[in-house]
């Protein structure tokens, strides 16, 4: 008889998001719903990987810059995304996708760590130090608070600079428009689609990057990606195009597993001692919560800001639409958010507890 029950499970878990989908929207959410997708989970036999490098991107869509080392908190790594640049009277983000030349805006951090360092491509001597971690009297008398920051369809609050800073001139003067640059405000900007608390199964918030707080990438499928891009006589890309938190060294035989990620832990490497220091007791939960879609950003060189017409855009199009939910978009990258906090370091080992066969993404904008 199990052989009989098991055709209709898998049939049920197939139109699972199908059936979620209205569910969320309406505010329904089952408890049977529910315990189907933790049905689909399944215990992983994925290799063990590790940590080859952590980036962060300070101000959305502008140049980051890799990191050894870096605090998880709740809402992502620390410093990524905290600040964006928007429209000075709409207050409306911008993206590379309206302007590539974001990218040429270049953020870094001071020796000490205390600042965050800001010029452009086209005048890196004027250089503008602004706090790294700015606090509430800083911010009292340097930024207006506003309430009417727009990111895709979520308005939510945050600090605008004044001009007395210098940054907003010296944005506005690059990208030949008024913009200003706002860190992000006290209220929560609560994750949506595959995030939504009601699948997530606790209530978490992030600061501005598009839908959740970390981005996962593999060395072993940019590397992949390459092969192809070479084959066809096209130029090999770095993994900075992709815009991910953390990149791991993956599985050179069996690229692109990240697929089927559902809950992942990053803990102290094997060889570290046996004691009781700090990164001995390091280590972190994350809850895979979506495949990334992409959009046509990764056709921009980040040094450059040249965009090239067809790729990687078009190689990724022919082999990579792998979720249901983005029929129209290829996916590179897992989307994460992190049940605690913690410190990262590069050369933190990598594990994938489970798996799961059922993502779908869920619009989450």
């Amino acid at each position: 008889m199990a052989h009989l029950l098991y055709i209709p499970l898998l049939l049920l878990f197939a139109v699972t998001p199908w059936l979620l989908l209205p569910s969320l929207r309406n505010g329904r959410t089952t408890s049977t719903i529910l315990r189907l997708l933790h049905l689909t989970k399944q215990s992983s036999t994925q290799k063990p990987s590790e940590i080859v490098s952590l980036r962060v991107y300070p101000i959305k869509s502008c140049r980051g810059f890799e990191i050894t080392h870096s605090k998880l908190r709740m809402t992502g790594l620390d410093l990524d995304r905290r600040w964006m640049v928007v429209d000075a009277k709409t207050h409306e983000f911008l993206t590379i996708r309206q302007n590539s030349d974001m990218t040429r805006i270049l953020t870094g951090i001071s020796e000490d760590g205390e600042d965050l360092l800001l010029s452009t491509a086209e005048a890196k001597d004027k250089q503008i130090a602004i706090p790294a971690h700015p606090t509430e009297d800083w911010l009292a008398k340097n930024t207006t608070l506003a309430s009417d920051v727009k990111i895709w369809d979520t308005v939510t609050d945050g600090y605008v600079y004044n001009p007395s800073v210098g940054v907003n001139q010296l944005f506005s003067a690059f990208l030949k428009r008024d913009v200003v640059l706002v860190y992000k405000g006290p209220t929560p900007r609560i994750l949506k689609g595959n995030g939504d608390p009601r699948l997530l199964g606790r209530v978490q918030s992030t600061n501005f990057p598009d839908v959740h707080p970390v981005l996962i990438a593999s060395q072993a499928s940019i590397d992949e990606l390459n092969s192809r891009l070479t084959r066809t006589g096209n130029e090999a890309i770095t993994i900075e195009r992709f815009r991910p938190n953390i990149i791991i060294r993956g599985d050179r035989e069996k690229p692109w597993n990240e697929d089927w990620w559902k809950t992942v832990k990053i803990s102290a490497p094997a060889s570290a001692s046996s004691g009781d220091g700090e990164e001995n007791q390091a280590r972190v939960t994350f809850d895979i919560v979506a495949r990334c879609g992409r959009c046509q950003v990764p056709n921009v060189d980040p040094i450059t800001a040249d965009k090239h017409r067809t790729q990687p855009w078009d190689t990724l199009m022919k082999y990579r639409r792998v979720d249901e939910g983005l029929k129209y978009k290829p996916c590179f990258g897992m989307l994460g958010a992190p049940r605690g906090e913690s410190e990262l370091r590069v050369g933190m080992k990598f594990e994938v507890l489970e798996e799961t066969k059922a993502h779908r993404y869920i619009k989450g904008f």
